[in-house]
């Protein structure tokens, strides 16, 4: 019986990437969008990338960060799921390398239980280029499951996780019933369950 479920951010509860939307503002979307998805699929080192894409943010104003964090386009079907999860008892947990400004407001309007992403350094009310946080690497999405199992005293086969990216992976090592959703091929391949539809109630038809 599962009793814990984690979920992926950027891709996952929310249909984009969080920080092509900040790029987007700066005109560089093309650019961030390029190294976003070579590390989703695997070709690039996660932190590697997200120095990189963090470091092209410096000078935004931290304002519209906010803004475009709170104004996000969330994935059809994840408050369901998420409702219909915690409704059978499970905790449901997000798991994001992405940012908090985005995955602490989701909280409240999807409904899960608890986020761990990374913080953008802000200094005079503009982003410096730095990030910092719990899902810097390509291995901290397994390093919080284990801890997060431990506390809460569940097991890998009572454990569901979901993504789309290679930073998932690590997750997916931990856990009995594991979903690509609209996932890189690098991650179907060590998934037991298999979404291609932007709809993730159809998650609650395989569990």
């Amino acid at each position: 019986m599962l009793k814990l479920a984690v979920f992926d951010f950027d891709s996952t509860l929310m249909d984009g990437e969080t920080i092509d939307f900040f790029a987007e503002e700066l005109g560089i979307g093309e650019k961030v969008a390029h190294i976003t998805e070579e590390a989703m699929s695997g070709r690039l080192d996660f932190f590697e990338s997200l120095q990189q894409r963090v470091g092209l943010l410096k000078g935004l104003d931290f304002s519209v960060v906010e803004k475009i964090s709170h104004n996000l386009p969330y994935m059809k079907g994840a408050q369901e799921t998420i409702t219909a999860l915690k409704e059978k008892g499970l905790t449901v947990v997000c798991f994001s390398g992405g940012f908090r400004t985005a995955t602490m407001y989701a909280k409240n309007i999807l409904g899960y239980d608890a986020d761990f992403s990374n913080a953008l350094h802000v200094k005079d009310g503009k982003l410096t280029g730095l990030v910092g946080g719990d899902m810097m690497f390509n291995y901290s999405k397994g390093d919080m499951l284990v801890r997060l199992q431990s506390i809460l005293g569940v097991s890998p086969e009572e454990t569901l996780v979901c993504g789309d990216g290679a930073n998932d992976l690590s997750m997916f090592a931990h856990a009995g019933t594991r979903v690509a959703f609209c996932g890189r091929e690098i991650l179907k391949k060590e998934a037991n369950i298999i979404v291609d539809e932007k709809d993730l109630t159809k998650i609650l038809e395989h569990i």
